[in-house]
């Protein structure tokens, strides 16, 4: 979850990134650091392990004035979270300084090849290596572009990295592999760099994303020049204007962002909805997919991948498009995905889902379907991402910048893009007239009863706090709702820290009925109003039998669950 800016112009670089250091808190870290170089054309870090603020304290006694700079936050991979191993990185000579998000895979090999040359490590980070390399290129190269290309090329694994050095003191160079880095410049030719929009977004929207295998090569007076890692002129590179302001990714009064984008969802799917529903034809317009509708009618089999949250919302993706499409899905983790060799065949359309655009193990997954000579469509959020420009086409989710790292609106608007695939699919098959109606209906009542339910949150917070003492939890559900019991028991895991797992309900006997005590608590989703509605109660007397405690979701109007539960939060009525 690591951050980069970079700044190259006429201003004091060392609050400009501060300030972005701090837009950047939202990705989780455990130290931060900054490198300039000085009037006297030195190199100059300061780092330190803990918050952005400890960083800005301690640098405001220093009186540091730099027009260029790097700085990071880290969230230690490599070496235990302490000022050595924050970023930035510095070679033996103190005169290359590197910020670097990614893993090298390779480290220990060049690490050993560097000693053996006489470079002396004062960290245990993976990073480091980095700076190293490209002192011992630079004596041979005397070109700091150069020295960064030809080191990259002996470089296996991941990054997004950010290079200054005294021997230039007028130059960045950036690149890319595998890790998210944009660059950007304003109309007074300030040049940015950063992982992350939200970083850099109070100066500029114009912005080139690196692909990957591309350096940036930032010089005062050059201005910016792209190449590939084989020094190849990349030239169709153009500043796109990204559509943000600055208001999307502040508070607005909320005391952090997860709660912002929580109480946001009744807007966000309203967005991921505007414009596609044909309440006439009950049907689905999806316009990022036409130029493929005669492909995509045709298609005998669907794949769905992602990672994390996004799994969990194309195993949504599969109980619906079965459902409603008739046609056979699979989910398949992206991490996973390219390490076996997937079987594709002329007929299948893979289905690649990501937040952010940029996750590296989902746009490995993209590249290896390609690779098979499959049709791959995206579902994402971030527009000009990586995965919206290299799938063949696909569908945004418009859920606006998402800063909470543990997602909540992204997840449910991706859950209702697919939920318009679903439809769109099934009115080219078996789907009736009536029954799209009646869905699509239903569809754009959604984001006022979302609006509804949020009220409740007061409520909701009287009902969960006897966690407060407790570090197990679980999350059970049926059908539909196991992938939802799945994304549950994330959540409380990624915000508190309690140890939580998903089941569907059936599978509660199969094992976990075993750890089912007072000290155990149970978050039983039992919305559905058919025969699996029996089998949840039955559930439910199972873990009050073992003196368990429970949590049930439940539709509003059902009144009998109380009688079994210890609390009930009830969710608006809808379609299952």
């Amino acid at each position: 979850m690591c951050g980069i800016i970079g700044y190259l112009g006429d201003e004091n670089s060392v609050p400009i990134m501060i300030e972005g250091l701090y837009r950047l808190e939202y990705r989780g870290y455990d130290s931060a650091g900054i490198a300039i170089i000085n009037k006297n054309k030195e190199v100059i870090i300061d780092k330190i392990a803990g918050r952005v603020k400890g960083l800005e304290n301690k640098i405001n006694g220093s009186k540091h004035f730099s027009k260029i700079g790097i700085a990071h936050t880290r969230w230690a991979t490599h070496g235990a979270p302490n000022d050595i191993n924050a970023h930035p990185h510095l070679d033996c000579t103190g005169n290359f300084a590197v910020v670097h998000n990614g893993i090298i895979e390779n480290y220990r090999a060049l690490k050993i090849y560097l000693e053996k040359k006489g470079h002396h490590f004062n960290s245990e980070t993976d990073t480091e290596v980095l700076a190293h390399l490209f002192e011992e290129y630079y004596k041979k190269e005397n070109d700091l572009f150069e020295s960064v290309r030809k080191a990259l090329l002996k470089v296996e694994g991941t990054y997004g990295i950010a290079v200054i050095s005294k021997f230039e003191p007028e130059r960045i160079i950036a690149a890319r592999k595998g890790s998210p880095l944009l660059v950007g410049r304003t109309e007074n030719n300030e040049y940015f760099i950063a992982s992350d929009l939200a970083a850099i977004i109070r100066y500029t929207n114009n912005i080139i994303y690196l692909d990957e295998g591309e350096i940036a090569n930032i010089h005062k007076n050059d201005r910016l020049k792209i190449r590939n890692i084989e020094s190849n002129i990349v030239s169709n590179k153009n500043y796109e204007k990204i559509d943000m302001e600055l208001s999307e990714i502040e508070k607005r009064g909320y005391p952090h962002f997860m709660l912002k984008e929580i109480n946001e969802q009744n807007f966000t799917l309203l967005n991921a909805i505007r414009g596609r529903l044909d309440y006439e034809n009950g049907d689905v317009i999806l316009a990022g997919l036409e130029e493929y509708r005669d492909y995509l009618r045709d298609v005998e089999r669907i794949i769905l991948t992602g990672c994390g949250t996004s799994w969990h919302a194309a195993l949504l993706g599969e109980y619906l498009i079965e459902k409603l499409a008739n046609l056979p899905v699979e989910v398949e983790y992206a991490s996973e995905f390219r390490y076996r060799n997937p079987i594709i065949e002329d007929k299948t359309a893979v289905f690649v889902i990501s937040q952010s655009g940029e996750t590296a193990d989902t746009l490995a997954a993209l590249r290896e379907a390609k690779k098979k000579g499959a049709k791959v469509f995206g579902i994402c959020n971030v527009v000009g991402s990586t995965i919206a420009r290299e799938t063949d086409a696909g569908v945004y989710i418009h859920a606006g910048p998402e800063i909470g790292v543990a997602s909540t609106k992204a997840f449910t608007s991706q859950v209702m893009v697919l939920i318009l695939i679903a439809i769109m699919m099934g009115r080219w098959r078996k789907l009736s007239l009536n029954e799209g109606k009646k869905l699509v209906d239903e569809i754009e009542k959604l984001p006022r009863k979302v609006e509804d339910f949020l009220k409740q949150s007061q409520k909701i917070k009287e009902y969960v706090k006897y966690f407060d003492n407790l570090d197990n939890a679980l999350f059970l559900g049926r059908q539909l709702n196991y992938p939802v019991a799945l994304e549950g028991a994330l959540k409380l895991k990624e915000i508190s820290y309690i140890h939580a797992e998903g089941y569907p309900a059936a599978e509660m006997k199969h094992g976990p009925i075993a750890l089912i005590d007072e000290k155990m608590p149970t978050i039983i989703i039992a919305t559905e109003e058919d025969f699996i509605y029996d089998k949840i109660v039955s559930n439910i007397e199972e873990i009050k039998a073992r003196k368990g405690r429970v949590i049930v979701i439940a539709v509003r109007g059902n009144k009998n669950i109380k009688e079994l539960s210890d609390s009930v939060i009830y969710v608006p009525k809808t379609i299952d």
